[in-house]
């Protein structure tokens, strides 16, 4: 699985290309073949996956219980707006406006890789979504991984 780290400003073209940066094609597993599927994000940003990865993702998405109501809403809206990208012979991605719209990417885009995925922000939304970080970023750290590790709230392990 892939295991992507970095922060990248880049911009879109006139026509919703985004020129991929080398350092980000340099961490694609060779088996993703340059092969994607971007998606609507959480917190209106795209998301886009190497196509090996989706194949992990969507099958844990298509074991849910789909005789219970919440999880076949989970699964449509996850679903929406999923769409199969590679690159072109100048290793540009079409971005789908559908998806641009959505998300309200204009030109300028941060792109955050973590993890096996490439979350895609219009960078004006990036910016203020951690405007807050320095307190919140701490606060939100020890909800979060105070407990990590089997320890207890104190932080002794148990």
């Amino acid at each position: 699985m892939t295991n992507f780290i970095g922060e990248f400003e880049c911009k879109l073209d006139a026509k919703g290309r985004l020129m991929l940066p080398s350092s980000l094609r340099k961490q694609l597993d060779p088996a993703a073949q340059e092969s994607f599927v971007m998606n609507r994000g959480f917190e209106k940003c795209l998301v886009l996956y190497p196509k090996n990865d989706w194949k992990y993702i969507s099958e844990e998405v298509n074991k849910l219980n789909q005789y219970v109501k919440k999880n076949r809403d989970f699964t449509r809206y996850f679903y929406r707006g999923a769409t199969e990208l590679g690159l072109d012979g100048t290793g540009r991605l079409l971005f789908p406006k559908r998806l641009l719209e959505y998300a309200g990417v204009k030109k300028e885009v941060v792109l955050f890789a973590h993890g096996n995925k490439i979350e895609i922000w219009d960078k004006e939304a990036y910016d203020n979504l951690l405007n807050d970080e320095p307190d919140e970023f701490a606060n939100l750290a020890e909800e979060v991984m105070g407990n990590a590790n089997n320890k207890e709230e104190d932080g002794r392990v148990s």
